[in-house]
């Protein structure tokens, strides 16, 4: 919801040119433009937070690639996974407050908000050895949002009709079995052409180096020349719909804090 601001003007003022006196309204609405923080929690687990929703994306169970994170058990009204797999289902039993759970594919409504779960390959065989991958598409505060979370194979075309052209995209890069490969994560956003890219799923310092096969993220960025590349300082960004880079720009979230506090 817009945050509202309540300004209040008392007085008279006088509109010379016709000679009246105008009394002016009490007060009156200043509106801000909406603002979403996105949250980086390691791996696929992002959350949206906006004035009144906390969407929770693919809290996973500190495992294999994610061994070294803390488990994301935070607050949320909705939560989105990409799979039942424990890197980004496996940490649900655990959230506070019982939160609404969405792990299919399908047309949503939560709080006003429409969302799409769009069903995709886990590997790049068709599904047939991890199954289906869930990609969640929704729109938060003025802004288009896709998470894509372990897709592995090419966008097929009624998936690119479906999806559109969306803000921002959240966008696995580090290959594996169950992931986009770097050269397929490039084909993908290539195609979408969004505003913003958040990487996701690859080897960071959290990774268990005998139970990860991923690669890490600067194999992706080196393949992006002239797309902008931006290294955050942080695993937090706040956007606006009208502060949007104007040309697609990607940006990597800092997640060594949180490999930090787990030590």
């Amino acid at each position: 919801m817009k945050r509202r601001q309540f300004i209040r003007y008392v007085g008279l003022g006088t509109l010379t040119t016709i000679s009246a006196t105008v009394l002016y309204p009490q007060s009156y609405q200043a509106q801000t433009p909406p603002e979403l923080e996105i949250t980086s929690l390691g791996h696929t687990a992002f959350l949206f937070s906006s004035d009144n929703l906390r969407i929770l994306v693919n809290p996973f169970k500190p495992i294999g690639c994610t061994a070294g994170y803390p488990a994301p058990e935070v607050n949320a009204n909705l939560v989105m996974i990409s799979s039942q797999l424990f890197d980004e289902g496996g940490g649900v039993a655990n959230l506070p407050n019982n939160p609404r759970v969405l792990f299919e594919p399908g047309l949503y409504q939560f709080r006003g908000i429409e969302i799409q779960g769009i069903s995709m390959p886990h590997d790049r065989e068709g599904g047939r050895r991890f199954g289906q991958n869930i990609a969640w598409l929704w729109q938060q505060d003025g802004l288009k949002i896709l998470h894509l979370g372990g897709a592995a194979a090419p966008l097929e075309f009624d998936q690119k009709i479906l999806i559109g052209k969306p803000d921002v995209v959240i966008l696995p890069v580090g290959g594996g079995e169950k992931a986009y490969t770097p050269q397929l994560a490039k084909q993908t956003i290539e195609t979408l052409n969004p505003k913003l890219v958040i990487p996701s799923h690859y080897r960071t310092e959290a990774a268990d180096d005998n139970n990860c096969d991923l690669v890490g993220v600067e194999e992706f960025t080196q393949l992006l020349n002239p797309i902008p590349v931006q290294q955050l300082e942080t695993n937090k960004m706040t956007i606006k719909p009208n502060a949007l880079p104007e040309k697609m720009t990607v940006k990597i979230m800092n997640n060594q804090p949180l490999f930090a506090q787990s030590q």
